[in-house]
């Protein structure tokens, strides 16, 4: 398979052997930004999608620049849970200089726990992923970068096993926001309070998981992460990148309860 191009927002394409064909494109009304889910950026696609033009590893790797400008911590060596989140990992070591070692494996025959439809699911999911290469970081201090903690139920099982297995410290740093509001446009978040960072122990979040330390990437850090290379074509062809993708703009709605459109209950 090839790169052709991207599907624009609101475009009707037609696919065939010979060629691809736009039929329409739904406008916007004028004035209305795009409302890209930011969210895919982060998680949900494949690292080599390209999205507004610029591949999704890339924005992830920035994401993990951006998260050590705003929380470096004195450690030893950076890792990830595998695997969405390793380019931001490999960014996050590169700002702080630190070198990147593997120190979970994943095992690729279990699904991804964050979209399983219950809490035993995901909890069953977490103890069959994982396991660990404790002779990279015995007695070490280790930086888990992750991509989100939406439940919770993932990453705290994730610090015990790297404790058992020899870990002096476990710093968690998220190269996303908190996760605080549901999306009503087709992500399995369906209420406010299994969302870890709407309940009580979000305040003593580090504590609660059994880390040395919790910080998230900013709403900020995020979007301008998201948003540099896009912003960099606009000025260097305003005309054609404005007739193509429109007004820029991203959907943080599970991130700041600002929704796209206007919700009718």
């Amino acid at each position: 398979s090839r790169y052709y191009r991207e599907v624009l927002p609101g475009e009707i394409v037609k696919i065939s052997r010979h060629d691809v064909q736009t039929l329409d494109v739904v406008r916007r009304s004028e004035g209305d930004p795009s409302a890209f889910c930011i969210f895919e950026y982060v998680y949900f696609a494949r690292p080599d999608s390209i999205f507004e033009g610029q591949m999704v590893y890339s924005v992830r790797r920035r994401c993990g620049q951006q998260l050590a400008i705003e929380a470096p911590v004195e450690a030893d060596l950076v890792s990830t849970v595998p695997e969405s989140a390793t380019p931001a990992a490999l960014g996050y070591a590169q700002k702080c200089g630190l070198p990147y070692v593997e120190v979970l494996c994943k095992n690729r025959y279990v699904g991804r726990t964050f979209i399983q439809p219950n809490m035993r699911l995901r909890q069953l999911g977490v103890a069959k992923k994982f396991g660990v290469l404790s002779d990279n970081f015995k007695g070490k201090r280790v930086v888990i970068i992750d991509d989100s903690i939406v439940r919770g139920n993932t990453i705290s099982p994730i610090i015990k096993l790297l404790r058992e297995s020899g870990a002096k410290e476990v710093h968690i740093r998220v190269a996303s926001p908190p996760i605080r509001f549901p999306c009503y446009m087709g992500i399995n978040i369906p209420t406010k309070e299994e969302l870890i960072a709407n309940r009580p122990e979000f305040h003593d979040l580090a504590n609660y998981i059994g880390a040395d330390s919790v910080v998230y990437l900013s709403v900020e850090g995020l979007v301008s992460s998201v948003q540099e290379s896009i912003k960099a074509r606009q000025e260097n062809n305003p005309k054609t990148h404005k007739s193509l993708m429109g007004k820029l703009g991203h959907c943080t709605a599970c991130l700041t309860g600002d929704y796209p459109v206007e919700l009718e209950w």
